[in-house]
């Protein structure tokens, strides 16, 4: 039996993550991601200990506004400061912090109910 949400033409699929990457609507991507239901992008400026900040901000410096942000942190979903949930919040977003999988999974729930979500992800090895 095939469960494969039923996505819109046009709008990305995360299809599979792991191994330090992803494949979202046919592409390989092998670093960070940041994924909206029509487009997505990796963030060639990325470093591994630099703050999610400037990741949480480039989601907001598009024309797409989100009204729930993903937060896959990898294999273990881990805290984030203060002051990047707050960021977040004054955009009139939720940010919804987890691991990567459950991102993955809940982003194409949520693009397949056409909802307003993006989602930053982080691999999982």
């Amino acid at each position: 039996m095939d469960v494969t949400p039923l996505v819109s033409k046009g709008r990305q699929l995360i299809e599979s993550y792991g191994d330090g990457a992803f494949k979202i609507s046919g592409v390989v991507y092998n670093a960070p991601v940041i994924v909206f239901p029509e487009s997505c992008f990796s963030p060639d400026y990325f470093e591994a200990d630099e703050s999610n900040f400037r990741l949480l901000r480039e989601v907001f410096q598009t024309s797409y506004s989100p009204s729930v942000l993903l937060f896959g942190t990898g294999k273990n979903t881990s805290l984030i400061p203060e002051i990047e949930k707050e960021f977040v919040r004054q955009q009139n977003c939720v940010l919804d912090i987890m691991n990567t999988g459950a991102a993955c999974r809940t982003f194409n729930v949520l693009c397949a109910e056409d909802r307003r979500v993006a989602a930053v992800l982080f691999p999982v090895d």
